[in-house]
């Protein structure tokens, strides 16, 4: 992806024409492996809970499909009613120790599950409570991290190195993780399942703590800020760039769709299909495999495809997978099959986007304004999927779970015509700051 050798402002060219040399290997870099160690620590129990979570309030409290909408929307509305503020905050801080907290109190509400659940005091408003707690510490740790890799990976043009680490890890999370969750939940239950997630934080918390890098502190202001300003200017600088604003809005309606799948198909395989959790962990897992591909192949497929040819494909394959579930029939082999396929698509395709998608954010958003410009991705990403569980749970109550998958998998289908229009899809290369961008 190297740019014309007179192109001085590219930053891939020096003032006389010659090729700097290429960044050094993050395998190198101390600190973002010990940081890359950490937040794949917190990916692993992040996925465990991700199954556990729900499935308790299934097997335990035996919830119907509007309950357990209501589950994932209490898990993921702090991001939309809490992302922004949040994303001013942490412009103004250091973001390790606010990393090191959120999972300090992601670690212990996550561990009163099966606490309380052993000690007969677990109810459901309670257990909407915990996933509400567990969604804001998310929030404050998603918002930070994100800020944070171009904190240890001073070249810019390691970030799209640093992304396919990171989402090689979250792939891999995603392959083991439903499947030691479903193990979990078959040989004990589903809030005891929870624990691991408990330890996986507790882990990370301490790879963190070994992180040596000193961290400057935000530059000082000259003059005083209020809230709303400065929630104006981050919001400004993501619906006022039309790349930022196009990957919100098709990842708003990404994880709309994708939310709302998942909620109805948890159950539908348990009480339509049948499914064991053993069987339904067995699916995510395997399914997952797709996301470990994407993510070992991702930097061979912008290279052979430019950037903006990569996500289109990789995002319209994620949008075509919801339709394989409600299509799945027959023998359980095949079944189960069609299963793993739709989510192997989903994140096959989410692998490849997200290391394009937030390298980009990354490259061409100014250090100052990068707390808030996650912030603000984060309130539309996960804003949309705490809407879509409650909204695919109405759904389900008035259709029935089988035609509410249909309805969902057809309108997923139907946002490939904005992806095909996205602006992002005419990207040759990854930019290395604002002035690459095409006028």
């Amino acid at each position: 992806m190297s740019e014309d050798s007179g192109r001085t402002e590219s930053g891939t060219a020096t003032a006389k024409g010659a090729e700097p040399p290429p960044p050094r290997s993050l395998w190198h870099n101390r600190d973002f492996m010990v940081f890359w160690v950490g937040e794949g620590l917190s990916l692993y129990g992040t996925q465990i809970a991700n199954l556990a979570l729900p499935l308790t309030a299934v097997l335990v409290f035996q919830v119907g499909p509007e309950e357990l909408g209501l589950l994932r929307f209490a898990q993921l509305v702090p991001f939309l009613a809490l992302a922004l503020v949040f994303g001013v905050w942490v412009d103004r801080v250091r973001k390790r120790p606010v990393m090191l907290w959120a999972n300090v109190v992601r670690m212990v509400l996550i561990g009163l599950v099966p606490l309380l659940y052993y000690a007969e005091l677990l109810t459901l408003p309670m257990l909407y409570a915990l996933a509400f707690g567990v969604g804001t510490a998310a929030v404050l740790f998603d918002v930070s991290w994100m800020s944070y890799v171009p904190v240890l990976v001073k070249d810019k043009r390691s970030l799209l190195e640093a992304n396919t680490k990171l989402n090689a890890t979250l792939s891999s999370a995603d392959v083991a993780g439903p499947g030691i969750a479903g193990t979990l939940v078959t040989a004990f239950s589903a809030p005891a399942a929870m624990a691991a997630n408990a330890f996986s934080y507790a882990l990370s918390v301490i790879s963190l703590l070994l992180v040596r890098a000193p961290e400057p502190d935000p530059p000082p202001r000259t003059e005083k800020r209020r809230l709303r300003a400065e929630l104006a200017e981050g919001l400004r600088w993501v619906f006022g760039n039309r790349w930022l604003r196009a990957i919100g809005l098709v990842g708003c309606s990404c994880n709309f769709f994708l939310t709302m799948v998942q909620s109805l198909f948890l159950l539908y395989a348990v009480r339509d299909k049948e499914l064991s959790a053993a069987t339904i962990g067995f699916v995510m897992g395997a399914a997952a495999v797709g996301g470990l591909l994407g993510a070992l192949i991702s930097g061979m497929v912008v290279r052979r495809l430019s950037v903006g040819t990569a996500y289109r494909v990789s995002v319209s394959i994620i949008f075509l997978g919801p339709l394989l579930i409600p299509a799945a029939g027959g023998p359980s082999w095949l079944l189960v099959g069609l299963f793993v396929a739709s989510f192997f698509l989903e994140y096959f395709g989410s692998s490849i986007s997200n290391v394009i998608i937030v390298s980009l954010r990354q490259s061409i958003t100014p250090q100052p304004l990068m707390g808030r410009m996650t912030a603000a991705m984060r309130m539309l990403l996960y804003g949309g999927g705490a809407l879509g569980g409650p909204v695919g749970g109405v759904l389900a109550g008035v259709l029935g779970l089988h035609a509410a998958l249909w309805v969902a998998g057809v309108l997923s289908a139907a946002m490939l015509v904005p992806i095909i229009l996205s602006p992002v899809g005419k990207l040759r290369t990854m930019p290395t700051g604002p002035e690459e961008l095409p006028a």
